[in-house]
């Protein structure tokens, strides 16, 4: 009889909602996706660059014209120069990368730390490779990191920290005060980082996003990772990348050639030309998902939920308790799909241990502004 080695994972609740969302006809603001196409300019570029012929597989490292565009992006936003060759790798998907950097690095028995609340990805990966998750939740009103309780969570068996900065589902971000901090907890420890950064250009406000890579001495242990996806709006093209010192690279590449070998030839050929012809897109991104967040909000600002307003990512986390403080916000969330026809994700999958007071359910606002309007009128009504 088979005998799982991921025994308490089962369906996870972005496809359940998703799903639930099919079914009852309900708008679906709950898993983290655009209802709006990437650039028309880069949705023509794969066509072409399927006509011509780019159709087998690409270096296992990927495309090198789109290593290169990546490298002179990151030179341009945090100022670091990284080699295309020796340190970038294109990966289906930063969910894979972060998979494979984690087996890259763990052995059986070694611990993990990541905050809670935490993406549901990390720890099933951890536990394939043999490591153990130790939690640490996060602050709960502003999602800050804990930092007596990351001390404590320290022991000698820590290899690795995951941050993930703007962080899903809070959209809190991590400031270059506390990249120094870290750098200070665990500068005598061989400890290393995934930072999972796929959100590094949805930062609101005129806030600049603290990225690992513009952390010298925390990039010397990192993996730095992140989402063509969720940068030009086309999350189903499933490519993404990770920057790590050459070393760590080298790691990183031989599980990658072994779990995927290479990420889609014709969506790197259009991402590179792409990034090539409009290198303002990611200048543009923060203003233009800025005012769906600001417009989702003053709809919601007469409804009888609480929020403050994200500083990062596509996500609004709204607190419920106003409303209908007898449901968890599992039993919530379904409530709000079957009987307000608007479909949300609950806060509390993203914890080992919830809170017993949470009441906090998290919509996406990568939506068209009928979308948006239509949602925002049926949650007023609740």
């Amino acid at each position: 009889m088979l005998t799982s080695k991921l025994p308490h994972v089962g369906t996870t609740i972005f496809t359940r909602m998703s799903q639930l969302a099919a079914e009852t006809g309900a708008l679906n603001l709950s898993q983290g996706f655009p209802d709006f196409d990437g650039p028309q300019a880069l949705r023509d570029a794969v066509g072409r660059h399927i006509a011509a012929g780019h159709n087998q597989y690409a270096a296992m490292t990927g495309l090198p014209a789109l290593r290169e565009q990546v490298a002179a992006k990151i030179a341009r936003c945090y100022g670091r120069s990284v080699s295309a060759d020796a340190e970038l790798t294109i990966t289906p998907g930063a969910t894979q990368a972060i998979f494979c950097a984690i087996q890259a690095l763990i052995h059986p028995g070694d611990e993990v730390i990541v905050f809670d609340p935490s993406y549901d990805s990390y720890e099933p990966s951890v536990e394939l490779a043999g490591g153990r998750c130790v939690h640490v939740p996060l602050a709960l009103a502003d999602f800050a990191i804990d930092w007596q309780r990351l001390q404590d969570a320290l022991s000698p068996r820590t290899r690795l920290i995951i941050l993930n900065s703007p962080h899903n589902p809070s959209g809190a971000l991590i400031s270059g005060a506390e990249l120094d901090r870290l750098a200070a907890l665990i500068r005598e420890r061989d400890i290393y980082l995934i930072s999972d950064e796929v959100y590094e250009h949805l930062v609101f406000d005129g806030v600049a996003h603290a990225s690992v890579l513009a952390h010298e001495e925390l990039y010397r242990r990192a993996f730095v990772v992140s989402s063509f996806g969720k940068t030009y709006h086309v999350t189903g093209w499933k490519t993404g990348y990770v920057v790590a010192p050459p070393a760590l690279t080298a790691e990183l590449r031989k599980v990658h050639q072994y779990v995927s070998f290479c990420g889609v030839t014709p969506l790197q050929w259009a991402l590179a030309d792409f990034m090539s012809e409009y290198p303002e897109h990611v200048e543009e991104l923060p203003a233009f998902y800025q005012s769906k967040r600001d417009l989702f909000c003053d709809l919601l600002a007469n409804s009888r939920f609480r929020f403050r307003r994200t500083t990062g990512t596509y996500f609004q986390l709204v607190d419920y308790s106003a409303i209908r403080p007898d449901l968890d916000d599992v039993a919530m969330a379904e409530w709000l799909t079957r009987e307000h026809g608007v479909a949300a994700i609950p806060v509390s999958v993203f914890y080992q241990q919830p809170p017993a007071e949470l009441r906090l359910v998290r919509f996406c606002f990568a939506k068209r502004e009928d979308t948006l309007r239509q949602a925002a009128e049926k949650l007023c009504a609740v």
